[in-house]
């Protein structure tokens, strides 16, 4: 543990045995993970806020939820593992809000094959999660000759009808978020940043930067008002890109409408056998060298299984052509990562289809995480009392001996080890 929330902390430096207050680690680790819970949590309500929708009962919880961590307030280890659980609850309730402003605003997404390379002619690319800052963004650059592409977790822009009518979206360049230093200097083009996953700028592409949102950079210039005339102005004056030939492509947008149209031949290929398993595997993908294992999991899976996929997590293998069966897709990319909703969503649909208990399904939830957002989603899934879980690419630092038992014992939780031992053991 380590707190220096208050003035009596050790040595007037930090707590790191056991707080002065009688914090025990445990205790300080489970107010930690409630904290980061909390911020994941405040970036979907923010996203959402920000598009007009707001629940009460959200703010409700963040506010209890942050009092709970003051000090001299909560020692009961049992009631911050229920206040982690609340925060599952109210992950779910905010990344709902969310895909419902989603929706209502830009309709229900569609499957759409996205290219990935530029186009000739200038361009701006906007990486983070801010779907209202592209779409302004869009309305903006209309009729300007100015490519818009996007980066990360803004490829399931595509998929939205009232953002891919827009015929200068134009594509896809780079992957997850941590490619970012490698793509933003490749390509000569403006950049806005929107949201998190955004890195301090290298010197070669630094004066060509933009961020809006709660997104900023020291000494770079700031967008208010969603008024992106710098932006505009300056992919004008970098000019044109180059037209790259045999551009890759991934597609992206599959709304719950889209999976459950497939719901009857989705039932007939389970009972006859020729869908063994449904996979969930993604999440934020993290730089870390264990990360690989996704991709090598994805490729050694047979071939009468399917992959839901979301959030940056999908860049491990989103490039790889699995094929389908019988008309069903084995990948099939449900948007972000507050996307996690519309696997939850159908995961629930599929326990009504098939009359079975969530933890019966034919479904095993191989998760990544880097940060904050995924610790939300997470106690998301245990508030649903998913078990046999798969999680990686590192057990959080957070997680100690008594959490760790705590997960093991109650959801049977599993670090991801190697993926074709894990596999063998997953399908019998």
């Amino acid at each position: 543990m380590f707190c220096y929330q208050c003035s009596q902390t050790a040595k007037g430096t930090g707590c790191d045995v056991r707080g002065v207050c009688g914090k025990v680690p445990t205790v300080a680790r489970l107010q930690d993970n409630l904290i980061f819970s909390i911020k994941g949590i405040s970036a979907y309500n923010y996203q959402a806020n920000e598009l007009g929708y707001k629940d009460e009962s959200i703010d409700e919880f963040l506010t209890k939820g942050m009092y709970s961590t003051l000090t001299n307030v909560n020692f009961d280890v049992e009631d911050l593992i229920k206040l982690g659980l609340d925060a599952g609850e109210a992950n779910i309730k905010v990344m709902r809000l969310l895909k419902k402003a989603h929706i209502e605003t830009y309709g229900e997404p569609e499957p759409q094959v996205v290219e990935v390379g530029s186009k000739k002619g200038p361009g701006i690319l906007v990486t983070g999660h801010d779907m209202k800052a592209i779409e302004e963004l869009l309305k903006q650059t209309e009729g300007t000759g100015i490519n818009v592409y996007t980066h990360s977790e803004m490829l399931p822009a595509h998929g939205y009808p009232e953002l891919k009518k827009y015929k200068h979206l134009a594509g896809q360049l780079g992957g997850p978020w941590f490619d970012q230093k490698k793509t933003f200097s490749k390509y000569n083009v403006a950049i806005l940043a929107t949201s998190n996953c955004v890195l301090l700028p290298k010197d070669d592409y630094s004066d060509r930067i933009f961020t809006s949102g709660v997104a900023k950079l020291p000494g770079i210039m700031q967008i208010e008002n969603y008024d992106f005339t710098p932006v505009i102005n300056k992919a004008l004056e970098l000019g044109d890109l180059e037209e790259e030939e045999n551009k890759p492509t991934v597609t992206t947008g599959f709304g719950v409408s889209t999976i459950l149209s497939l719901a009857d031949k989705i039932k007939e290929l389970v009972e006859a056998g020729k869908i063994r398993r449904f996979f969930l595997v993604g999440g934020c993908d993290s730089p870390l060298p264990q990360a690989r294992y996704y991709r090598e999991f994805v490729e050694k899976l047979p071939e009468d299984t399917v992959v839901l996929t979301l959030a940056c997590g999908k860049y491990r293998f989103n490039d790889l052509d699995l094929g389908d069966i019988e008309g069903v897709p084995r990948i099939i990319d449900v948007g972000q990562c507050n996307d996690a909703i519309v696997a939850v969503d159908v995961a629930l649909a599929l326990s009504d289809l098939f009359d079975l208990e969530l933890n019966d399904l034919p479904l095993t939830i191989v998760l990544s995480w880097m940060e904050q957002k995924a610790v939300a989603i997470f106690w998301s899934l245990l508030y649903l009392n998913k078990k046999d879980m798969l999680l990686g690419p590192i057990l959080p630092a957070w997680v100690n001996d008594d959490i760790a038992d705590f997960l093991v014992n109650n959801y049977n939780l599993t670090p991801i080890g190697d993926p074709e031992e894990d596999i063998k053991r997953i399908l019998g």
